[in-house]
């Protein structure tokens, strides 16, 4: 998706970017290991998304202004990405 250069995610993610806090944080709510996984995670990822741009996420990662959220099913041949995004308006 054009987060690090080709062949640097490695580095990327031992840097800690991907971590709570980090510059991309990834699996903001534990992801399916640690919150839930009921079989049909997607609509999970998409709801922690949703908050996370609301800011009303457990473990808010700060203001998110764009949250990409992606999610695979039919035994992994099929996928989806939704880029989510706030925006402020004029009063």
């Amino acid at each position: 998706m054009g987060f690090c250069k080709p062949g640097g995610a490695a580095g990327f993610i031992a840097e800690g970017n991907t971590s709570p806090g980090g510059r991309l944080p990834v699996n903001t709510n534990g992801g399916g290991l640690c919150y839930t996984h009921s079989g049909m995670y997607g609509m999970f990822a998409l709801q922690e998304s949703v908050r996370q741009v609301r800011g009303t996420a457990p473990a808010q990662q700060g203001e998110v202004n764009i949250s990409v959220c992606h999610g695979v099913g039919g035994m992994f041949a099929t996928a989806g990405t939704i880029v989510l995004g706030s925006q402020a308006t004029g009063g």
